[in-house]
Parts: structure tokens; C-alpha cells; sequence
């Protein structure tokens, strides 16, 4: 056999890692990234049509990079050669490369040679790679933890197809863990195993996206659990509470406590004390809540909480959530936290909030209003015969940009300002500009 050659590790082996031995053999056996792998994705038409180019795979730990890797090979039925960029350097590229060569013309068998933690190649070894890489000997897969844009070389780049991995839902990793479990060569299928429910989704959601750290969970809760006269034994919370080091807190989407923690965060925000705030907040997100989810109550509090007592809150609000979806965890709980304190320590009016309450509340049970003719939209032909538009009055043509005239057939009131932070400025004004007779005269 070739020094570099690598054929794929019997994964019955049970001396080997359950997440290693659980690695799909195929496409259909991989879980997750269907934004990149999914029918008719151009990753996938690609793996399966034998035509892939050089790839990068960049994401985040456990989501499948080696994995996608391992499966390359095997569809493809390519010679398959993995190294790391931590203990590898020119000397062993260029033996790689030349094994590479020698196979290709030989025997006819392409090589994919994979290289984990690439961003770790210095810009001379990324030009070693370059030739060879550009005619296809060997096909690279590298994959990397950063953002390849700016730890690998342009031209590396652009010679490579890169793809995005993200993190496992919560429903992907128990869909793995039910596999392992299920799965009687390679799992723990043969074992008489009790596994709790509650426990498996909460390995899900404590593993933060990370398949592997979630069969390593299992794997150590499982092969360190007694076994009960029977010959069975229970994966329960306090077993996968204990094997993945991180203690259960009582919090699931589907049940009470999700509803109830969520309530707590916001009815602390209204009450004005950052702390239980964050409090309620941190529990969230230690539970492994979305921080999406977390935000948009956020935004919702600044604007029926807060509203224009202080506008800043739904833009800051506004600007974590956003950020939350751009940066994702454990970053996206700094800015999360800066717009939790501030809706708290914030002027409060729900006064927004009580006027579309009153609006929609009319609409509702009134007779529906029709639009006065003199707003009705005179910008195409014969509307002027139909009067629409007639005797409406521009508003910036009057003294402080303000005119009186009715925008509803019936009066109607519904926003009433109260006099607590900035919206003690927009009642004033509405004060005043309500009390302004019709006889402005016209700007010259």
C-alpha cells in the first residue's frame, strides 16, 4: 500500500470513538446543512456527479466538516488522504502530492486529500498546494473554524468552492443520538438502553450545535452507567447532566417553563430591575434557548413597554437582534444583554401599545371608515373628475409645516401621550399644534 494512502477505518471497531464510528458512509446518511447538501443544492450535484472542484468547508466544531469529507470518498470511490495543519508542513505536501500524481496516472484514481485546521498553513505552504490543486491532483478539502476570506490565500480561494457550515438544530443532534442509539454495529443498538427523553433533549440543546460533543456525551454517560439486574441500564437527565459536564436547568420549549422563563424576562424588563432581567435572560440562554427567539421579545418590549417615552430602545432592540443573527453565540449574549438593561432602565409608556389596541379595536366592531375624497389619490387620469385630491392642503406649504384639516370622515383618538421621558415632547407638540387656529397663511 502507498505510505499515504488511507482507506476508511473499519467503524465497527468499538475501540474507536462513537462519534468517529458513527460517521455517515454517504449523503443520505448525513444529517444537517441541507442549505448546502439539500435536492438540487450545487454542493450535492456536484459530490454526486463526481465533479468536485477544490472545496473549503468553514463552520463552527461538530457540524459535520470531516464527516462531508469522509463521504466525498466514499461517493466518489477516491483515494482518500487526511492531514492536519498543526503537525504538518511543506515536506509532507509535496510527498502527499506526489503520491497524489503517482495514483492519478498509474491507476487512474483521483485523491482527495483533506486537510483539517487549514487556516493554520502559512501563506508558503498554501502555495505549494496551488499547482496541483488546479488540475484537479489531488482534490482539497480543507476545513477550517475561521472565516476563510481572511485566513487563506486568494488564490487558494479561487481556485476552491466554499461552503458554509452551521450549527445543528437541536432536532438534527437528537436525530443523531437516536441513530447511535438505534444502530447495532456501530452504536448502541445491542445494549438494553432506557434513554429518557428529557435527556436526550437536553444533550441536544446543551451541545450548542456540536454533534460530536453530543455523542461523546452519550457515549461516556452510557459506557459508565451501572447496569440494573436486568442487564439494562437508564440514560436519565442526571446521567447526561453529568457527561457533558453543564448542570440541567428546567427549561423546554415544548413545556411550562420555556412560556414562563420568557414571561419573567419581560415582565422584569417593564418592572425596570436589570437584574432579574438578566437573570431570566442568562437562564435562557444557559438552557440553550435561540438567541433570535430571545431577542425578538426584547424588541417587542421596547416597543409596547418603552414606545416613545424613549425611541432609542426599539432601535438599540432592533440593532441586537440583528447583530444576534449575524454573530450567533456565545457573542450575540453581549450585545443581547446591553438591550436588556436598557429596555429595563428605560422611561416606560405602553401608550403606543394601547393605541393600536383602540385602533384595531374600531376597525373591529365600528363601521369601517371610507377614505375622504380630498386623500384619495389623484395621481393618474381622471381622478380629478372624480374629485380625489380636491381641496386637500400640503402640509409643508403652511407656517411650522402644519395645517388643520380632517383625515377622517369620523374623529378619532386614540394616541394619549403620557408625560414620562421624550414622549412629554411629543404631547406637548401635539398640544400645541391641536390648539393652532385655521388662519395660517400660506408661505410665500
Amino acid at each position: 500500500m502507498d505510505l499515504f494512502e488511507q482507506k476508511p477505518q473499519n467503524k465497527n471497531d468499538k475501540d474507536l470513538p462513537l462519534a468517529v464510528r458513527m460517521r455517515p458512509a454517504n449523503l443520505n446518511e448525513f444529517i444537517g446543512q441541507s442549505h448546502i447538501l439539500g435536492k438540487n443544492k450545487l454542493l450535492r450535484r456536484a459530490i454526486e456527479a463526481d465533479r468536485l472542484s477544490s472545496l473549503i468547508l468553514y463552520g463552527p466544531p461538530g457540524t459535520g466538516k470531516t464527516s462531508l469529507a469522509w463521504c466525498v470518498a466514499n461517493v466518489t470511490k477516491a483515494n482518500y488522504i487526511a492531514i492536519n495543519a498543526t503537525t504538518s508542513n511543506v515536506e509532507e505536501l509535496r510527498k502527499v502530492i506526489a503520491s497524489a500524481r503517482q495514483k492519478k496516472f498509474g491507476a487512474g484514481k483521483k485523491t482527495i486529500l483533506f486537510i483539517d485546521e487549514i487556516h493554520r498553513f502559512n501563506k508558503a505552504q498554501q502555495d505549494v498546494l496551488l499547482p496541483d490543486i488546479e488540475e484537479g491532483n489531488p482534490v482539497l478539502i480543507g476545513a477550517t473554524v475561521h472565516n476563510p476570506f481572511f485566513s487563506l490565500a486568494s488564490p487558494i480561494l479561487s481556485r476552491s468552492l466554499v461552503c458554509e457550515l452551521k450549527p445543528l438544530t437541536g432536532d438534527e443532534i437528537l436525530e443523531i443520538l437516536y441513530r447511535a442509539l438505534k444502530d447495532k454495529e456501530r452504536g448502541f443498538g445491542a445494549l438494553k438502553i432506557k434513554a429518557d427523553k428529557k435527556a436526550l433533549l437536553f444533550l441536544a440543546k446543551a451541545s450548542g450545535g456540536d454533534a460530536r460533543r453530543a455523542l461523546n456525551a452519550l457515549e461516556v454517560g452510557v459506557l459508565t452507567t451501572p447496569k440494573s439486574k436486568d442487564g439494562s441500564l437508564s440514560f436519565d437527565l442526571e446521567v447526561a447532566s453529568e457527561s457533558i459536564q453543564k448542570k440541567a436547568v428546567v427549561y423546554d420549549k415544548d413545556e411550562d417553563a420555556h412560556y414562563d422563563t420568557a414571561s419573567a424576562l419581560i415582565k422584569s424588563m417593564r418592572g425596570s430591575d436589570p437584574d432579574a432581567a438578566l437573570y431570566w435572560m442568562a437562564k435562557m440562554l444557559y438552557a440553550g434557548e435561540d438567541p433570535r427567539f430571545i431577542a425578538r421579545r426584547i424588541c417587542i418590549s421596547a416597543a409596547e413597554d418603552v414606545g416613545n417615552a424613549d425611541p432609542l430602545a426599539l432601535v438599540l432592540a432592533n440593532a441586537a437582534l440583528q447583530i444576534s443573527e449575524f454573530v450567533g453565540m456565545p457573542e450575540a449574549r453581549i450585545p443581547l444583554a446591553q438591550a436588556v438593561i436598557y429596555i429595563s432602565c428605560a422611561p416606560k409608556s405602553n401608550a403606543s401599545y394601547l393605541a393600536i389596541e383602540k385602533a384595531l379595536g374600531d376597525i373591529e366592531q365600528e363601521k369601517v371608515q371610507e377614505v375622504p375624497d380630498h386623500l384619495k389619490d389623484a395621481n393618474y387620469p381622471g381622478a380629478e373628475n372624480l374629485g380625489h385630491g380636491e381641496g386637500y392642503k400640503y402640509a409643508h406649504d403652511y407656517a411650522d409645516h402644519y395645517v388643520k384639516q380632517k383625515y377622517t370622515r369620523k374623529s378619532v383618538k386614540y394616541y394619549e401621550p403620557t408625560e414620562i421621558g421624550h414622549e412629554a415632547k411629543i404631547k406637548e407638540r401635539l398640544e400645541k399644534l391641536r390648539k393652532t387656529t385655521n388662519k395660517k397663511e400660506e408661505k410665500e
